[in-house]
């Protein structure tokens, strides 16, 4: 039987929210809740995993193609636009970055790249923060050299170009009014991160 006309072809390169830029290496079939059905396979270089996604759940996903040249410098070009400070509430701001992550267009995660630089110019950023700016700076990272066709290293670089004026801007304009719920939240994460060590293990 003929593969289904499906939105993502084999060997296509795609954006996978939360986990990462991946390759499409495989349509097949298989069950799934009683009924058989086509699914992507799709590998994740930054993980070095395989995963599963029914073609139907795809779009539910957040799965999308790599953006334009255009739409990728658009992205990189807002790191260094003018912006609302982040609140200073790290759960709330953390909630709200993770829920751009979801989303996982290429405008958002770059907003999330700067919210997160911002703030860790003011302030240290709790671990759970720390992690997420790191995902999030590698998608951007990875996104942008699919997009362009250079490498993460060479994004790596101009993005570095965009948020040093950001970083040294940020320190001579110190305008946060600090809480203390940074400091303790800081430490009980230390505690928690640990439930997500083994995650990625099969």
């Amino acid at each position: 039987m003929a593969k289904p006309k499906t939105e993502f072809s084999v060997n296509q390169t795609i954006v996978y929210p939360s986990q990462g830029v991946g390759k499409i290496i495989d349509v097949f079939k298989r069950e799934f809740k009683g009924e058989m059905v086509y699914h992507y396979k799709i590998y994740i270089e930054v993980s070095d995993m395989n995963v599963i996604v029914p073609v139907d759940n795809a779009k539910l996903l957040g799965i999308r193609a790599i953006v334009s040249k255009a739409e990728a410098k658009k992205a990189l070009e807002s790191i260094s636009d003018d912006y609302e400070p982040p609140t200073s509430d790290w759960k709330l701001r953390y909630q709200q970055n993770l829920d751009l992550l979801k989303k996982g267009t290429v405008g958002d995660i770059a907003a999330i790249v700067r919210c997160l630089y911002h703030r860790s110019k003011v302030k240290e950023l709790p671990i759970l923060e720390r992690k997420l700016y790191e995902n999030a700076k590698t998608l951007l990272e990875n996104e942008i050299a699919e997009a362009y066709g250079i490498t993460p290293k060479e994004v790596e670089v101009m993005l570095h170009a965009k948020l040093e004026p950001l970083g040294l801007k940020i320190e001579k304009k110190q305008t946060f009014t600090e809480d203390e719920d940074d400091e303790d939240e800081f430490e009980e994460d230390t505690s928690s991160s640990k439930d997500n060590d083994d995650d990625d293990e099969d």
